[in-house]
């Protein structure tokens, strides 16, 4: 293990090394984060989730530097350029950007100006000049240098050589470079500009034909939407700081005399920051704030996710849930509390046939009584609404609750390998109805059987790094599924899945074994499935979920490698296990500090007693009923100023959007959320939160509500093109944005439908 590594990252997370030695031997024995947040709290100091993903993280980044390291050092030993001071100075860089820098001198070139002149022999005479002695007579000496049988013509030739030598060396100067970045990120201002004859087809990104932002302040949703705009080929991105800033920054570097040998070299740093140093921190300023920007669009993404797993179930009920359709009907399901199919029909509850309806009307109420239905699931997709106000009308008990449900992704489910594996025998839309219906019952159990890019609660999701959102996104569900726990008899192979130390093949060993012997009894039984072994047992057993089992704690939190300690409680105080989970009194006489061992302490012991209080506990929120406003389902029923209630269905770092039951989800802007200054709408809400929202403006030709979640809002309607006064910009203009480039009062609208529609 390396010991730079590890005070490096002690050092980054503010922990004490003793805990990264411990997390990082953990993962060398193939522990999960979860089971390491959770099950060794005594061996990483009580280390949160978030701490021990960034300690494997940065592991990998670290591991993947030394990599960069020896291919480095084998490529200069090869090429017999590494020197003792060389090798000191690259084991010495802490990072990849300081590893590079050192090598640039060194890195294989394509031929270049520099190397054209030292073929001509000139680097002696650039060694001369940059000595920058003041009886140095540049003219003088270049006349030994000009020769036509290696090119060089005259003196200036010669002259403009040594220069080409000296620019060369000025560009791949490691403090040159490491002034002219730290100028770069302070003081750079990105702009972007539309491309001749691109006005009309690059329409969507209009906001930014004329666009100039600071570098160190502009948001990842505004640089990621230019980045697009630049791969379609729409616009043109620079970042650029001002060369008066610049050239004063790199002369003192380089220029140390005075007389005409030192003229020469200032003439060499101007040209090789032009030409060379310039335009390749400009490269790097793109690289760099590209994965700004894709840390930072997939951070919202992970935290909506993890909102939407972790939305309150309705738990087990029988549940008739609705596909709602206009022409094609509506496809009905009933669902038992287990989430079985039991049976399908297609109603036509919208149609313009008063039989028809009648015969929906008469199918939904048998379907209800029939299977003993318990709540009733609508999709919010087309008609849904309208869906609703027919099943409201039939005057069902109250004990029988109608919610809308948020059908993004199902019909991705419903054509999947996952829903043809469930559901073989039934099409697209009976698989669509019952995600649906499942979706009500548990979120959680459902969405992970879809890619999270399919949810719909990302930003510019296809833009940023695949690799690191799917290694985030994975991030999230892992945690969501095993802080909440899966009921090891019921659980699909997909969310077995993603609980601690199994994976999809182990998921399918236990779901095999299951079908084939019937429901386990016990975690212990876990032990006789094909291939799950010792160390996946220890890492899954607390994540899984019995009900009923032969031992009372499988349906709790507590290890079963913890059960002997409960069994110890329970004997101290003459009572069985199951006495102390449901007699507080008994729990109270617990005297913690005698169960303490060398490998147990007190969090593991604080953690066992409050599973005691609460066995299985799910950490979601109680489920409440939320109805949209009745009377408003579609964007005609809109009108400026009415307050709604509303759902968030995605949050973005320029606002929030909201459905509000008409079918097309209103924006609340950022500069909209709250009356205090917010700079991040997830400061704010949080997807499936429920909020109250007044609407602003309502633009029907192209579908575009404009919400607010202020205590009194300045209302204003579009009409004519014209905009209201006052309405808000895409987090405001910035300082350095020229008055051409300010967007219209409601481009922000523009641009934030459009940001939501890329995904």
């Amino acid at each position: 293990m390396n010991e730079n590594h590890i005070k490096t990252i002690a050092g980054e997370l503010s922990i004490q090394p003793r805990q990264v030695v411990a997390t990082a031997k953990l993962f060398a024995e193939g522990a999960t984060v979860p089971f390491i947040a959770r099950y060794r709290k005594e061996t990483t100091g009580s280390l949160d989730e978030v701490a021990i993903t960034s300690i494997r993280d940065r592991l990998i980044g670290l591991a993947e530097l030394d990599q960069r390291r020896e291919s480095i050092l084998k490529s200069l030993t090869e090429r017999n350029l590494l020197s003792d001071q060389l090798k000191a100075s690259i084991g010495a860089a802490i990072s990849v950007t300081a590893l590079e820098d050192i090598y640039q001198p060194f890195r294989p070139k394509r031929r270049t100006r520099a190397t054209i002149a030292k073929e001509q022999g000139l680097e002696p005479l650039a060694d001369l000049l940059f000595k920058q002695e003041g009886t140095t007579n540049p003219q003088a000496e270049a006349k030994a240098f000009v020769s036509a049988e290696k090119g060089v013509e005259t003196v200036e030739a010669a002259l403009a050589g040594a220069r080409d030598i000296l620019a060369e060396r000025v560009s791949d100067e490691p403090q040159a470079r490491a002034k002219l970045r730290d100028l770069f990120r302070r003081t750079a201002i990105v702009k972007s500009k539309v491309l001749l004859g691109k006005e009309e087809a690059g329409a969507k990104f209009k906001d930014y034909f004329d666009w100039s932002e600071s570098f160190a302040s502009i948001p990842s949703h505004r640089l990621l939407a230019i980045r697009r705009g630049e791969t379609e080929g729409f616009l043109m991105m620079r970042i650029t700081i001002e060369e008066s800033e610049a050239l004063p920054l790199l002369e003192p570097l380089f220029v140390t005399g005075k007389g005409a040998a030192a003229e020469q070299v200032r003439l060499a740093v101007q040209d090789g920051y032009k030409r060379l140093l310039g335009s390749a921190i400009e490269v790097e300023m793109r690289i760099e704030s590209k994965k700004q920007a894709d840390v930072e669009a997939i951070r919202v993404f992970a935290e909506n996710l993890r909102e939407l797993l972790l939305a309150a179930p309705l738990g087990r009920k029988n549940v008739l849930a609705i596909d709602p359709g206009f022409r094609t009907g509506c496809k009905v399901v009933s669902l038992d509390r287990q989430g079985k199919l039991l049976h399908h029909d297609v109603v036509y509850p919208t149609a313009s046939s008063l039989g028809e309806m009648r015969e929906a009307a008469e199918a939904l109420l048998s379907m209800i009584k029939k299977y003993q239905i318990e709540a009733i699931a609508i999709g919010n997709g087309t008609a849904g609404r309208e869906t609703e106000t027919f099943v409201k009308k039939l005057k069902l008990p109250p004990s029988i609750p109608v919610v809308m449900v948020n059908e993004s992704g199902a019909s991705i489910y419903s054509a999947s390998t996952i829903a043809r594996e469930e559901f073989p025998n039934h099409d697209v839309t009976v698989r669509g109805a019952v995600s649906i219906g499942r979706r009500l019952m548990d979120p959680l159990a459902e969405l992970v059987k879809l890619d999270p890019k399919s949810i719909g609660v990302g930003q510019y999701q296809h833009d940023v790094d695949q690799t690191g959102l799917k290694r985030s996104l994975d991030d999230v569900v892992v945690s969501c599924v095993n802080g909440v726990g899966v009921e090891l008899n019921t659980a699909s192979k997909q969310l077995l899945g993603y609980i601690s130390g199994l994976g999809p093949v182990l998921a399918g060993a236990i779901v095999a074994h299951r079908d084939e012997k019937g429901p386990f009894k016990s975690r212990a039984e876990l032990k006789s499935v094909a291939r799950l072994g010792p160390k996946a047992f220890e890492q899954a057993a607390g994540f899984l979920r019995i009900r009923d089992g032969e031992h009372p704690l499988d349906a709790s939190a507590v290890h079963p490698e913890s059960y002997a300690i409960v069994d110890a409680m329970a004997k101290d105080l003459a009572c069985t296990v199951s006495d102390l989970m449901h007699d507080s009194a008994r729990r109270q006489k617990i005297q913690l500090a005698k169960y303490v061992t060398e490998t147990v302490g007190l969090p593991t012991l604080n953690d066992i007693l409050a599973e005691l209080a609460k066995p299985g506990r799910d950490p979601r929120q109680q489920f409440e009923v939320f109805s949209f406003q009745t009377g408003v389902e579609k964007m005609e029923d809109l009108k400026p100023g009415m307050k709604l209630p509303g759902i968030v269905t995605n949050v973005t770092a320029f606002g929030a959007f909201v459905d509000i039951g008409v079918h097309q989800d209103g924006l609340v802007h950022v500069s909209q959320l709250s009356d205090q200054f917010v700079k991040d709408a997830s400061e704010v809400v949080k997807v499936a939160q429920r909020v109250m929202v007044t609407v602003m403006e309502v633009d029907l030709p192209r579908k575009r509500i404009a919400l607010s979640m202020k205590a009194a809002p300045q209302l204003g309607a579009v009409s004519g093109g014209k905009t209201s006064p006052g309405a808000p910009r895409p987090g405001g203009p910035s300082r350095l944005q020229t008055q051409s480039s300010a967007p219209k009062a409601t481009d922000w609208f523009t641009e934030a439908l459009q940001k939501s529609k890329n995904g």
